[in-house]
């Protein structure tokens, strides 16, 4: 048996039909697509691998060996067991992650009404609407990362991936929004501090760390925009929420109000700092940017190395969701031996796939005179 990665499918309706395929021109079941881990599985050494990658070929599909560490740990994960407690929680989908963490922040904003009407504390009323704008944001988050589960169709060809780019766009600029208006608001407190009921902030931060702690860890372990900008959510909601125990005890002992508006300022010049990044990042791949990791220059002159090039044109990579990118390129050759054009295709995939370019188009132009060479 022989297991590759397998890059460019994208639901588990994709995944089936593409093991149809491979299946239907081996005449017997020996291809497994598992969509869950992302790999194709060749279950013995009769299948017709020329079949395989012309197949794969056609329906924009890339395959690499698996790295000894990636089989190391598929292997451990499937080691006779089940995940279970908080391993079980890391392996869930994106989407699930996100709607656990949208309805803990949402029960948590309640939770600060309450207290906050309890404690009469202004603060913690405040931070009750601010979470209250998490939940929401982290709602939008989800429904558009649901979303880009979809599969493709006649509107959105290239899938529904994007959504969740949406979703991190949408966050990001709540983050980016909140920390102005809390610089806005907190500035003039540093010179005007208002007393604050130390004791209920105390005992509300212990229960806030803990519930935005989780949330963070969990976020952390997602590799898409959305978990990334969300992550930053949660960790500002924690780092806030630190710096609100400090200071709740500082205050237990002296007057010193003023660092409750001063903790604000510095924690939303953090967020800032490191959300704008993020949001410059996804703004670029909505726009259609070269991915910034990606060697358009090194790639142009490997592609004009290989074998029966004469010359390239019309070179686009983009991305398509933060992680896949995409590529088009228009190829100028001497020859037109339909075999020679296959390697070539080929060697270009070779050449773009380290850099996460999945799909790609490559379009043939017969120049015998050279014409087109200069």
């Amino acid at each position: 048996m022989t297991e590759f990665s397998i890059l460019g499918v994208h639901c588990l309706e994709c995944a089936e039909d593409l093991e149809n395929k491979l299946n239907a021109v081996q005449n017997e079941n020996i291809i497994e697509v598992d969509y869950k881990n992302q790999k194709l599985i060749l279950k013995n050494d009769t299948i017709d691998y020329s079949k395989v990658l012309k197949i794969l070929e056609f329906e924009k599909v890339s395959i690499k060996d698996i790295d000894h560490d990636d089989r190391a740990n598929h292997n451990h994960a499937s080691h006779g067991h089940d995940h279970h407690g908080l391993d079980q929680l890391v392996q869930q989908d994106t989407t699930t992650k996100i709607a656990i963490v949208f309805f803990l922040n949402l029960f948590f904003s309640v939770i600060e009404f309450v207290f906050g009407l309890l404690f009469n504390s202004m603060a913690i009323l405040t931070d009750a609407v601010h979470d209250l704008g998490d939940a929401i944001s982290i709602g939008f988050a989800w429904v558009f990362e649901k979303i880009s589960t979809k599969e493709a169709n006649d509107q959105y060809s290239f899938g529904h991936q994007r959504f969740s780019l949406l979703g991190a766009l949408f966050t990001a600029i709540v983050l980016l929004v909140g920390s102005a208006i809390v610089l806005y608001h907190s500035v003039p407190r540093v010179f005007d501090a208002e007393p604050v009921n130390n004791q209920g902030m105390f005992w509300l931060a212990i229960f806030a760390i803990l519930a935005n702690g989780f949330s963070a860890w969990l976020l952390s372990k997602g590799a898409t925009h959305n978990e990334s900008v969300l992550n930053l959510h949660m960790l500002e909601d924690l780092l806030g929420w630190v710096g609100v125990l400090l200071v709740s005890i500082i205050l237990r002992f002296t007057d010193w109000y003023f660092l409750d508006p001063l903790l604000s300022i510095v924690i939303a010049i953090f967020i800032i700092y490191k959300t704008w990044p993020v949001f410059k990042e996804t703004v670029e791949i909505f726009l259609e940017a070269t991915p910034k990791e990606v060697p358009r220059e090194d790639i142009q002159n490997q592609i004009r190395s290989i074998k029966g090039v004469t010359n390239l044109s019309h070179l686009h990579i983009w991305s398509i969701d933060g992680r896949e990118h995409a590529l088009t390129v228009t190829i100028s050759t001497d020859t037109d031996d339909a075999r020679l054009h296959t390697q070539m295709k080929e060697d270009i995939r070779k050449i773009i796939l380290p850099y996460g370019i999945t799909h790609s188009t490559i379009e043939f132009v017969y120049d015998p005179g050279h014409l087109l060479s200069s």
